[in-house]
């Protein structure tokens, strides 16, 4: 449980770059996540998209960036020079002066490379934004895994309390009796108090990840979250080839970087056009000519791309080189998560096995041992200390499952992540189904 806490706490420092600090959102959205009698995963998924501010930034800057498309293909803006001659002022032809309007135009080829050099650019900053959703996601939804969990294992520790108190009472009668020794009557106490002090824990720890899911959704820290759904049922994950197509084909990482070729691709075309000249049209009139047909005059500028410092060849090899290095950051990306994908499905179906065997066998079997232990007890045939260690074993069953559960959806958000999309039907995450851990109300009292 520490080691999931820490983690957690990893991940939110991680995404505190996402969160930041910001005023609080529209009331609107605060009072519909206070109405919600139970928190699904998805409705958290859902508040964290709406209130997040880091979200809002990325998403601003997918937008400024599209917005830079159209400016990066355009012309340049016209010139217009003015000029005079003060020397000519009160002369006989009069003030002398000239005007020249003038308009450049690159070589063919060079804004329509510049605006693909920009909307690349624009299409890795939305895959920044889809990437920035996932990590969010993920972070929801490992955070909702957590919070079912500490809900859960306080259910657990009250109802053994609970337990533990009706065990007390089973000692105190068989004492009476004559059957029973009064330390047993001492046993269940401290191990009353033992759960007691695990509650007190618990419920720090219940703190700490409220202040974490706040964190997410942009509030103070302490501010009042719904209990959780019950966790649905674990569901084998889709096959490792599946994982494969959709990873490869849809991971806003990858596209990304496939942004970023496209980008270098179009600066190594633009570099290399660099090496043709440009051109500059212009029309003006030079009153400081005596002819009047003198006066007008039309003119066409070019550039001189002599390349004798080797600037051009530079940049051109510069472009060369960051198509190959995103070419190979790409390959390498894509083998990585190939290799994560692998090792997150594993890790899901681990944890769907361990739920099943906790479920099918270990959770009745540590049930049907209490209750022959306390049988035995009533009989006169078996030791106090017996109950007690059964009891212990089906807290820890009990608790390991609840783990294990959590465990499980925290596993599958990661394997989202890795993936790139959600991989559950609509309701796979949103805890409609009936827990799976239900704890049973067991009665020791005198009959």
């Amino acid at each position: 449980m520490r080691n999931a806490i820490g983690g957690l706490m990893a991940l939110v420092v991680f995404i505190a770059p996402l969160a930041g600090i910001a005023a609080p959102p529209p009331q609107e959205h605060s009072q519909s996540l206070q109405e919600v009698k139970t928190l699904t995963a998805e409705q958290l998924v859902a508040a964290v998209m709406i209130r997040n501010p880091g979200l809002q930034g990325l998403a601003a800057a997918a937008e400024a960036a599209n917005y830079r498309i159209a400016p990066a293909g355009a012309l340049d803006d016209p010139m217009l020079t003015y000029a005079g001659a003060p020397k000519t002022a009160g002369g006989p032809r009069g003030f002398q002066e000239r005007v020249e309007l003038s308009q450049s135009l690159p070589w063919p080829g060079k804004r329509g490379l510049r605006e693909d050099a920009a909307r690349a650019r624009a299409e890795g900053r939305e895959q920044s934004l889809a990437d920035g959703r996932l990590a969010l996601m993920a972070a929801a939804k490992r955070l909702f895994a957590e919070w079912a969990y500490i809900h859960r294992t306080l259910k657990i520790k009250h109802a053994h309390r609970d337990l533990l108190t009706e065990l007390r009472r089973v000692a105190e009668t068989q004492y009476t009796v004559g059957r029973g020794r009064q330390q047993d009557v001492l046993q269940a106490e401290v191990e009353a108090a033992r759960i007691e002090a695990d509650i007190v824990t618990h419920q720090r720890r219940r703190s700490e990840v409220q202040a974490m899911i706040n964190g997410l959704l942009n509030r103070p820290p302490q501010s009042p979250l719904p209990p959780p759904a019950s966790l649905p049922a674990p569901a084998d994950p889709p096959t490792l080839r599946i994982l494969h197509e959709v990873a490869l084909e849809k991971h806003p990482e990858l596209r990304r970087i496939q942004a970023r070729i496209a980008e270098a691709n179009a600066q190594h075309s633009l570099a290399e056009k660099e090496y043709f000249p440009d051109f500059k049209l212009s029309a003006g009139y030079n009153a400081l000519w005596d002819s009047p047909d003198k006066r007008w005059v039309v003119g066409l500028s070019i550039n001189l791309p002599i390349d004798f410092s080797g600037k051009r060849s530079a940049l051109r090899d510069a472009a060369e080189a960051d198509v190959m290095r995103y070419q190979w950051q790409l390959s390498d990306r894509q083998a990585q998560l190939l290799a994560q994908l692998e090792q997150g499905r594993v890790r899901v179906q681990e944890r769907q096995e361990i739920v099943a065997i906790h479920q099918q066998k270990l959770v009745p079997l540590a049930e049907e041992s209490l209750n022959a232990a306390v049988a035995d007890y009533r009989a006169g045939q078996g030791s106090f200390l017996t109950i007690i260690d059964a009891e212990r074993q089906q807290l820890r069953t009990q608790d390991k499952l609840a783990r294990a559960h959590a465990d499980y959806i925290r596993a599958l958000a990661d394997l989202e992540r890795t993936t790139g999309r959600s991989l559950g039907d609509g309701d796979r995450l949103t805890g409609t189904g009936p827990a799976p851990t239900n704890i049973p109300v067991q009665s020791f009292g005198q009959e």
